[in-house]
């Protein structure tokens, strides 16, 4: 009996502390009422071809982008919004770049393999929105810095998004070249 009751603790506690994914995140909030949101599938890499080269040279060799804004958030819930993502970062990423103030949380969080980030979390919350980027693939650290710096954030975020809904009205026909 004292076996099973151990295993079974060990199992639940295994599952509630599991941790906390951007997915998860993203999920969580695609739906949210003022959310905008994409992501980029593999077949659909094409749309960002119309990036700057400035933006371009930042993301790299892209596997995937996650992107969701969040407007009109009261305090309570930036609050909230705020305290999941530091779940999500605190899950294997490492801290590049961290601001926490009352106005503004800026947070660029990564996970590296080297001198090469694989995974980078680009998180920024102030009294307007909070906006975030997962991005997955081959990433140069002193590129990804430079995001830290709000109007590079804030440009980034624009040329993407901005790429993304003047090519998403375009016809696309899918690649199924896993080398892609």
């Amino acid at each position: 009996m004292k076996k099973t009751l151990l295993i079974v603790s060990l199992f639940t506690l295994f599952f509630s502390c599991g941790s906390a994914s951007f997915q998860g995140f993203y999920n969580a909030h695609k739906t949210d009422l003022g959310a905008t949101s994409f992501q980029v599938p593999n077949f659909m890499k094409a749309l960002l071809s119309s990036v700057s080269v400035q933006t371009k040279s930042v993301i790299g060799n892209l596997q995937d982008l996650k992107y969701i804004q969040l407007e009109q958030v009261s305090e309570q819930r930036r609050a909230s919004v705020i305290s999941e993502m530091n779940a999500v970062t605190n899950s294997g990423f490492t801290d590049m770049f961290r601001k926490n103030e009352v106005a503004e949380t800026r947070i660029i969080s990564v996970k590296e393999r080297g001198n090469i980030l694989t995974d980078v979390i680009i998180f920024n919350s102030n009294n307007l929105k909070t906006t975030a980027f997962y991005l997955k693939g081959s990433f140069d650290p002193d590129k990804i810095k430079v995001l830290s710096e709000a109007k590079n954030f804030d440009a980034f975020s624009q040329d993407l998004l901005q790429s993304y809904k003047s090519n998403s009205n375009m016809t696309i026909s899918p690649s199924f070249n896993p080398n892609n």
